[in-house]
Order: structure tokens, then C-alpha cells, then sequence
């Protein structure tokens, strides 16, 4: 049982809006899928509206659950790099298909 997750909803549904709910974590995932790796501040850039603190918070999460890998480089300044695992890679589909509907049904 994941984390969060009340004991009665044993269902798909509930444990992938435990993994991947909220506002942000589906359009950090779209990110990293529309641009490859990305460091945080190429993120936060295409991001504006998330504050540093949400952007952090949800990374870590996401690295928790083994959707996106998180590069550190030994060096001055510190460089870290984000990229989906292939764990990530799964949800594709389904983003892709959230975005054809949002520009299918957005009003105009």
C-alpha cells in the first residue's frame, strides 16, 4: 500500500492519483518528456507560476516514486540534471492523450 493511501481504496485509480495527483507533477512529467533532460532552473523557466519550494517538493516526490532520475554533479556550482526512467516513460500515453484532449476541448 502506497504511502497516503487510505487502507479501503485498494484500486489502480487511487494509488495513480496517489503517485500522480496534484496541479503539477502531470506537467513537470510533460516537460521532461517535451525536452529531454532539463536542469531546475530550465524547468522552473517553462514553469513560472510553480514556486521553487512546489518545484522541489514535487521533483523529490516524483524521484521517490521512480518516475523521473535526478543527476548530481560533483562540481562547482552544483549541477543537477532531470530526466524521466523508464518507469516515467509509461505514463507518455496517457499524457499525450491529456494533451489532445485539453486542446480538443479547451474553450476558445
Amino acid at each position: 500500500m502506497h504511502k497516503g493511501l487510505p487502507s479501503e481504496c485498494d484500486c489502480p485509480i487511487t494509488y495513480t492519483l496517489a503517485v500522480v495527483g496534484g496541479k503539477w507533477k502531470w506537467l513537470i512529467l510533460y516537460k521532461l518528456f517535451q525536452n529531454g533532460i532539463q536542469r531546475y532552473g530550465e524547468i522552473k523557466k517553462k514553469m513560472p507560476s510553480i514556486t521553487h519550494k512546489m518545484l522541489s517538493h514535487e521533483l523529490k516526490e516524483l524521484e521517490l516514486e521512480k518516475l523521473i532520475h535526478r543527476e548530481e554533479y560533483s562540481q562547482v556550482p552544483p549541477k543537477v540534471e532531470y530526466s524521466l526512467t523508464e518507469k516515467g516513460e509509461t505514463l507518455i500515453p496517457i499524457l499525450e492523450l491529456m494533451s489532445k484532449w485539453g486542446a480538443d476541448n479547451r474553450i476558445r
